[in-house]
C-alpha cells in the first residue's frame, strides 16, 4: 500500500535544501511544504551564519508561518534542513517541536558544507514516537555555495530507496 507522503523543508541562502526537497518530491510524487520564518533572515551569507550560530547556541526557536498543509494528514514525512552549527536550522526545530510524531514515519535529510554534525540524530530525538527510514546527508561546497559534492548517483540511489520504501 502506498502511503501518503509530505516533504517539509527549510532552506535559506542558495536554496540547496529546497533543491533536494524538490528532487524528492518529483521522485516520490509527494506533497511539499516550505517552512518560512515569520521574520525572514536578511543580510549577507556570513551575517546569517553569525546570527544562526547565536540562535543555535541559545536554543532559539523562531516563529514560523503556518504550512499550506496539515502534517497530521500524512503517514510519511520527509524533513529536510540545512546544517547550522552541527545541528538543524532553528526553524526546523520549531516545526518539529510543534507536531506529534507518534506513529509517523520520518525521512530525515540534511544539506551541509562538509560538517554534517549531529543533525540526523537531533531530528530523531525531536520526533519522539516516529519510525525512521532513508536518512541522507548531502554535501555542498563549504563556502555556502550551490555546488553539490555528493554525487548525483548517490542522490539517485537515495531517491529510488525512498520511493521503493513507500
Amino acid at each position: 500500500m502506498t502511503k501518503k507522503m509530505l516533504i517539509v523543508y527549510y532552506s535559506v541562502s542558495n536554496g540547496n535544501t529546497r533543491r533536494i526537497a524538490r528532487q524528492l518530491q518529483k521522485a516520490a510524487q509527494a506533497d511539499i511544504a516550505e517552512i518560512e520564518t515569520v521574520v525572514p533572515y536578511t543580510g549577507t551569507y556570513n551575517e546569517i551564519v553569525d546570527q544562526g550560530q547565536k540562535e543555535v547556541n541559545q536554543g532559539y526557536r523562531p516563529q514560523i508561518r503556518p504550512l499550506s498543509v496539515n502534517p497530521e494528514d500524512y503517514d510519511v514525512i520527509a524533513v529536510g534542513t540545512p546544517t547550522w552549527w552541527y545541528t538543524m536550522a532553528p526553524a526546523m526545530l520549531t516545526f518539529l517541536s510543534e507536531h506529534n510524531w507518534q506513529g509517523k514515519t520520518v525521512i530525515p535529510f540534511q544539506t551541509h558544507g562538509g560538517w554534517p554534525g549531529h543533525v540526523l540524530r537531533d531530528i530523531k530525538a525531536a520526533c519522539k514516537g516516529a519510525k525512521f527510514f532513508g536518512e541522507m546527508a548531502i554535501q555542498f561546497d563549504s563556502t555556502g555555495g550551490d555546488k553539490m559534492i555528493t554525487s548525483s548517483n548517490e542522490i539517485d540511489e537515495w531517491l529510488q530507496h525512498v520511493k521503493q520504501g513507500l
